[in-house]
């Protein structure tokens, strides 16, 4: 068994993150963000333990593991944070045992971080509708962008997806006829979720006046172009979502905020909860059930505030 060394800039260390990349991406079937994202962490602890004596990887054990979570608890990072990166070093010991690169796992004497239960932002009606008329109101200078703008949101809120999976999906992707979008989640699992009338409106704006002013030869089939014609990144996105919430004076939200709420008002108005998990794509029910810790202590608020008893 040959060990690979991990001090900073060794060309070993590049290969083992290469190779580990490959294998998140084709057996884990993880998007490009999380592929990044477990890369950092890997390296945050690598780095780590080269500063405690470590050369190559069979020379990180449990105490270089404690040692890398109790410091970054002493740098008051949160618990999510924590929970992340202990996460993500179980997954690449556990890959680096399977594929020989290193005798036994460390990992698996290492305590459980849990990520605090807060519960995710989530908007009442009057607000993100607020939001999404910005959205429209803006679009009716005709500008291609703007119309872009509109269609992106009211998807967001109309179908609950991530922004990632909207802006990984094509043209085709939308039927008109039966207001439905087609999208690829986590692990390349496609689900088909549906859409009201208003996204409807916006999205057939977009398509008729908005998209064929941003295509360009070349363009892809993408749903969402970005202004020089190719598809529309995540950032983008954001920072459309960021811009009409300090518009129209609601909370700072990201596009995920509006995956929440729309995830809360489905079960609000009366949705089971097998039916949001089919929406959102959710792996595991018990997923999908925070939201209703969401609602209920939105109708415990409204109680406390309402009811002369409280």
């Amino acid at each position: 068994m040959h060990m690979a060394a991990i001090s900073t800039g060794a060309a070993q260390r590049e290969l083992l993150r290469a190779d580990f990349a490959t294998h998140l991406r084709a057996q884990r079937g993880v998007s490009d963000h999380t592929v990044r994202a477990y890369l950092g962490d890997v390296d945050h602890l690598l780095d780590h333990a080269v500063r405690h004596g470590a050369t190559d990887l069979g020379d990180v054990d449990i105490t270089i593991l404690r040692g890398w979570l109790a410091a970054m608890a002493n740098a008051h990072r949160s618990r999510a944070t924590l929970a992340r990166r202990a996460a993500a070093a179980r997954t690449f010991f556990r890959w680096a045992v399977h594929t020989g690169r290193v005798p036994t796992d460390p990992t698996l004497r290492l305590g459980t971080a849990r990520a605090a239960g807060a519960l995710p932002t989530v908007l009442a009606v009057e607000p993100v509708t607020r939001l999404l008329d910005a959205a429209r109101e803006r679009a009716l200078d005709g500008d291609a962008v703007h119309v872009r703008d509109w269609a992106a949101v009211e998807l967001l809120y109309a179908t609950g997806v991530r922004v990632g999976e909207l802006c990984g999906a094509d043209v085709d992707d939308v039927d008109a006829a039966e207001l439905m979008l087609r999208v690829v989640g986590k692990g390349d699992k496609e689900r088909v979720v549906p859409f009201g009338r208003p996204a409807a409106q916006a999205v057939d704006a977009w398509l008729r006046t908005g998209r064929p002013r941003l295509v360009r030869d070349g363009s892809p089939p993408a749903l969402l172009l970005g202004s020089r014609g190719g598809r529309i990144d995540q950032r983008q996105v954001r920072t459309v979502v960021h811009d009409l919430a300090r518009e129209v004076g609601v909370e700072d939200v990201a596009p995920h905020a509006l995956r929440h709420t729309a995830a809360t008002h489905l079960l609000e108005g009366g949705s089971d909860l097998r039916t949001v998990q089919e929406i959102l794509g959710h792996a595991s029910l018990s997923t999908t059930q925070r939201y209703t810790h969401v609602s209920a202590e939105r109708l415990r608020s409204a109680f406390q505030l309402a009811h002369p008893r409280a």
